[in-house]
């Protein structure tokens, strides 16, 4: 019997359309509840996006993300053209993102058709989508400069790649578009290399089975498709070289969290996979804390997922249908792990790294619910009912405890009360204190919301034990900006060690100096003098400084740390 034909009564005689525009709406409600109750904080990364935007209206042509190498400005590029429509607000980055999830939701509805091999399956996968986790909620809703085009393009790689798998008759330029595909999400976001791995291997699979010469014309048409689609990345290596476009693609960006040996690292990402991964891929906790969510329905939601996991596990064993579409969606989730076990970014436990694994989940539950229906009738559906009420119970609970609400933020340090940013921006201009140092979660806000005219450069640390990186500080330009000026403020957050050594070293220079705080934030402002962080012996690379120390012991103490 065709899958086809076994789950068409399974959802009730209701057509597939309503079915799917049902989930649509669904998801387009709740994003817009949670941007209408204020609950996703406008973080400074997503600042980033916004103010990349902006220079992109203005002109600029930026390649990558600011201060990295990983992630390209195609999220940038997209939010400029909403702007340019709607005008530059929070709102419209937020807009962006929900129709990229859109986008998400309709081609994982394809998935199920064309890899697993029912529509109606697609159909109940989407809606597990359309009340996710919170993990997929967040970082679909709020920027962080790539994740929703990387599930888009992941999507569109397997329904591309699979097709080509499939028949023969497909025309020669839909090679070029998976290879233009990859290409484009190589560039994107490198996250994407986990779907394009499983599927070119499977093309490749493919073409060896064809003839050489049908070989050879594939092989050309994807690789400049490739060549087409990651154009910026290719332009930014001959002009910058590879090196650094390597170990970013790498986790270079984060690899300076870890110090110990590599085979401890990858112990210990192994751990991380499943503690961390697991845990905010099925919803049990936000991916910014460890706090358990939806109490009293968490040991029904993991009993479920555990059930889609041994489903997994034996799904290749049998003899069902379009097993190689299961075998496609496995390799994208075993590639994910592989890649975050062995690599730097398994040092980053926030849970956005588990996005890709979210999708192929809801396949394979959508799945195991249908088959359990066939044989026991359509009652099994209502534990797609027990997941979206436990999803929306995790995803309120975590809007409620505001702040942090739903944040990007997974350190505690860096979850700064932004609500306190229109006070801040007012008494800054009143105080004429335009320019001046700050960290990186202030920094970037504060200069998109007050349409940069409040330029504050981020050298100062956030974290308690005083470490900085240079790479904070993401747009050169500002910089100049605040070098040239004759008058400078300081501002701090949640960070009473660095006020007591800022008014030290302030008071031991005889400069005079006024304070303010606003919520989160702490102001030094009226300086006498102009002051640079060198001369306080903070913001420098390697350095931890104490209060407790004097200048000329920090001095040595920074010197020894490799400053």
């Amino acid at each position: 019997m065709q899958l086809q034909e076994r789950y068409y009564h399974t959802l009730s005689r209701i057509p597939n359309t309503w079915w799917f525009g049902g989930a649509l709406l669904a998801a387009a409600g709740l994003k817009l509840g949670l941007l209408l109750a204020g609950v996703v904080p406008f973080n400074s990364d997503e600042a980033v996006v916004a103010l990349m935007a902006r220079h992109i209206l203005q002109g600029e042509w930026p390649v990558f993300f600011y201060g990295q190498a990983y992630m390209g400005s195609l999220d940038a590029f997209l939010v400029a053209a909403s702007f340019a429509l709607f005008g530059q607000h929070i709102w419209v980055i937020r807009l962006v993102q929900g129709l990229l999830y859109l986008g998400v939701l309709w081609t994982t509805c394809l998935l199920g058709a064309r890899l697993l091999g029912s529509r109606r399956l697609g159909l109940l996968a989407v809606w597990l989508l359309a009340i996710p986790p919170v993990v997929m909620t967040l970082y679909t809703t709020a920027s962080l400069g790539g994740y929703g085009e990387a599930l888009l393009l992941g999507n569109l790689l397997l329904l591309v790649g699979f097709s080509l798998t499939e028949t023969r008759e497909s025309p020669a330029w839909h090679w070029a578009l998976w290879g233009w595909l990859a290409g484009l999400g190589l560039w994107a976001f490198g996250l994407t290399l986990v779907y394009a791995v499983p599927a070119g291997l499977m093309l490749l699979l493919e073409l060896w089975r064809r003839a050489w010469r049908e070989r050879v014309r594939a092989l050309v048409l994807m690789a400049l498709g490739g060549l087409v689609g990651a154009a910026p990345w290719w332009g930014y290596a001959l002009a910058n070289g590879w090196a650094i476009l390597l170990r970013e693609l790498a986790g270079g960006g984060i690899a300076g969290v870890e110090r110990g040996h590599w085979l401890v690292n990858t112990w210990t990402h192994f751990w991380s996979f499943f503690l961390f991964g697991g845990t905010a891929v099925f919803g049990v906790r936000p991916p910014w804390a460890v706090r358990w969510l939806g109490l009293p329905l968490l040991p029904l939601a993991l009993a479920f997922w555990t059930g889609v996991v041994v489903y997994l596990l034996t799904r290749l064993r049998t003899s069902a249908s379009y097993r190689r579409g299961a075998t496609l969606l496995i390799g994208v989730m075993i590639t994910l792990a592989l890649s975050f076990i062995f690599t730097s970014f398994g040092a980053d436990p926030s849970g956005r790294y588990f996005l890709p694994l979210i999708v192929p989940l809801a396949l394979f539950a959508a799945e195991a619910l249908l088959e359990l229906s066939v044989r026991y009738g359509r009652g099994v559906l209502g534990l797609a009912a027990l997941v979206l009420v436990y999803n929306f119970w995790g995803t309120v609970q975590s809007a409620r405890a505001y702040p942090p609400g739903i944040t990007t933020q997974f350190d505690a340090v860096a979850q700064v009360d932004h609500r306190y940013m229109p006070e801040l921006m007012a008494f800054l201009a009143e105080h004429g204190e335009t320019r001046g140092y700050t960290n990186y979660w202030v920094a970037y806000p504060l200069a998109f919301l007050s349409q940069e005219k409040l330029v504050f450069v981020p050298r100062l640390p956030y974290h308690q034990d005083f470490r900085y990186t240079p790479r904070d500080d993401r747009y050169p330009p500002y910089g100049e900006l605040v070098a040239a000026s004759e008058r400078v403020a300081y501002i701090t957050t949640n960070h009473p060690a660095l006020d007591a050594r800022l008014r030290e070293g302030f008071r031991s220079l005889g400069v005079d100096f006024s304070e303010k705080q606003i919520g989160d934030y702490h102001v030094f402002y009226g300086l006498s003098r102009v002051v640079r962080p060198e001369e306080l012996g903070v913001g420098q690379e390697g350095l931890i400084a104490l209060s407790s120390l004097d200048g000329l012991e920090c001095e040595k103490f920074g010197a020894r740390a490799g400053r």
